[in-house]
């Protein structure tokens, strides 16, 4: 770096564009930590060194810009310098789940066409017994120490050059390829450009409020566009994201953490406020330092919610959107929770997901595209800069979701007066009960307001009276106990008795992807597996 144009080495890249503020924070916060996991810690200089010879390094092997990488590992310190490769570099990062098993791993991969595949260690394993089948994949890098045909990535860094790449990047190129999680079917690619990754950060952090110096504690999975739309706001104001390595949430070590490395922002998703809120003597934690709890990626139970403000103080905040959206859609403000819990407040808001950002329109429309009014449930749908460009390969799909500009979610909702948008639930997740509908999330509210209840997720079965009747699936707090009528009359006190549960399953654990998020696809399949294959409720109409 020539110090002494300081000014035109600020220019050196596209504004717009990561390539731009990897090198900005590298010259003006040289020292800062932008990254911490464990003992490892990156300063802003060493972190664009770094990308830089992984650029080299990755152009000496044959990868061109614009081509694939795709990355399977848990969260680490190396994760972040892939992804800032492909944002200096040009290539476009491919982000897969760690939890796939093979052969879904290998229909990703190749959906994919990642040229090279960046391993955590613990994934050599299975990609030595698939990597034959990997049919665009020429090259294979390990965190690892090298193993026959994969090459160690330390190697690779500390053989090439640390000075600045030559390949430019654009607003316009593609970056990122975020898969949907599959709950619902077959995952797809949603394909975002520098710009619309740009875009998404610069307002997300204006939302939340991120300050030089900040520092985030990574929490959730990295591959996720939830957990990765969290990082680059902070590192975007040349704050620090301290990462947790681990592929489980321990909330006992969470808050360990965030007192040892004085966090003070942390992003979380329902069922982890949960396990915080019983660990023992919470409230007695010493979280001083704490700014900002962002929860997303499901609807928060607003009794959870309360249990979390009185918990941690007004210093919530909630943003909603989908893979495909950016994800940023909205914010449910920290003012509003305040104004929520004061005694004169309303605290239905603390139902809602917010208003929408800044840059974001959203309607709610019913099924032949009409918007309804205040208080009536129709399907969201999302208009902005940043939601995806496209599913990868898949041109009807796009078309389907993509109309006019507008991002249909198949996420069912309503508004209020004031613009704060509220989630009923997924099409998929409605159940039709002897011609009503119901919207599992309103039962969860009042299943988790149970004294005994710590988990709850309610679904839709077969039933030959009903067709469709509710069913709650409940995780009991420790030494707690309830019975099935229990539960059931206590629904019946809150909500209209078509809603309550007809059963009441009693289980040990609710299955999880690895951001968190209750698995209903797969609670439900024990029931509807003998059914036709639409019975599930795929096709539904309200």
């Amino acid at each position: 770096m020539t110090m002494k144009l300081l000014l035109r080495e600020l220019s050196r890249y596209d504004l717009g564009t990561f390539a731009d503020i990897i090198y900005r924070n590298a010259i003006l916060y040289p020292d800062s930590e932008a990254f911490v996991c464990g003992s490892e810690r990156t300063s802003f200089k060493r972190f664009n060194e770094r990308v830089n010879s992984l650029i080299h390094g990755l152009q000496d092997l044959g990868i061109q810009k614009g081509e694939v990488m795709g990355i399977l590992s848990w969260n680490r310190l190396e994760y972040p310098e892939v992804f800032g490769a492909a944002m200096k570099g040009g290539f476009i990062l491919a982000h897969l789940n760690p939890r796939l098993q093979a052969e879904e791993m290998v229909h990703l991969i190749n959906d994919s066409e990642a040229k090279v595949l960046f391993l955590g260690p613990e994934f050599v394993e299975v990609i030595d017994t698939i990597h034959k089948r990997l049919s665009k994949t020429k090259l294979f890098l390990t965190f690892g120490d090298a193993e026959r045909q994969i090459m160690a990535y330390r190697e690779v860094l500390e053989s090439h050059s640390k000075e600045e790449p030559e390949p430019k990047v654009r607003e316009e190129d593609p970056l990122v390829i975020f898969y949907t999680s599959g709950t619902t079917g077959i995952p797809r690619g949603a394909i975002y450009t520098h710009r619309q990754k740009m875009e998404n950060t610069s307002i997300k952090a204006l939302d939340i409020g991120v300050e030089f110096g900040d520092r985030h504690l990574v929490v959730l999975p990295m591959f996720h566009v939830g957990g990765d739309s969290h990082i680059w706001p902070f590192f975007l104001m040349g704050g620090c994201n301290v990462i947790m390595p681990r592929p489980s949430f321990d909330p006992a070590e969470a808050l360990q953490v965030i007192a040892e490395e004085q966090i003070t922002d942390v992003h979380i998703v329902p069922t982890q406020l949960v396990s915080l809120l019983n660990l023992p003597d919470i409230e007695q934690c010493d979280l001083h330092c704490l700014k900002r709890i962002w929860y997303a990626a499901s609807p928060m139970p607003t009794e959870v919610l309360r249990q979390g403000l009185s918990a941690f103080g007004p210093i919530f905040l909630q943003g909603y959107g989908l893979t495909e959206s950016g994800p940023h859609s909205t914010t449910l403000k920290q003012a509003h929770h305040r104004e929520a819990m004061a005694d004169s407040g309303d605290k239905s808001v603390l139902a809602s997901c917010g208003q929408p950002c800044i840059g974001v329109h959203i309607r709610i429309v019913d099924e032949a595209g009409r918007d309804v009014e205040a208080g009536e449930i129709g399907e969201i749908i999302i208009k902005s800069k940043r939601i995806m460009t496209e599913y990868w390969h898949k041109p009807d799909d796009t078309k389907e979701a993509i109309r006019d500009g507008w991002l249909y979610t198949g996420d069912l909702g309503y508004y209020d007066e004031k613009g704060f948008i509220y989630i009923a639930d997924r099409k998929k997740d409605m159940i039709i009960t002897g011609g009503e509908n119901v919207y599992p999330r309103e039962v969860e509210d009042v299943l988790y307001r149970h004294p005994a209840v710590k988990e709850a997720a309610v679904i839709g079965i077969p039933d030959s009276y009903w067709i469709e009747k509710v069913c709650a699936l409940v995780v009991l707090k420790e030494n707690t106990q309830a019975a099935e009528e229990d539960i059931i009359s206590f629904c019946k006190e809150h909500i209209a008795h078509y809603k309550a549960p007809k059963t009441v399953e009693f289980v040990e654990s609710l299955p999880k992807n690895p951001q968190g998020k209750i698995l209903k696809k797969e609670i439900r399949s024990k029931y509807w597996k003998q059914q036709a294959p639409d019975a599930e409720g795929g096709n539904r109409k309200s």
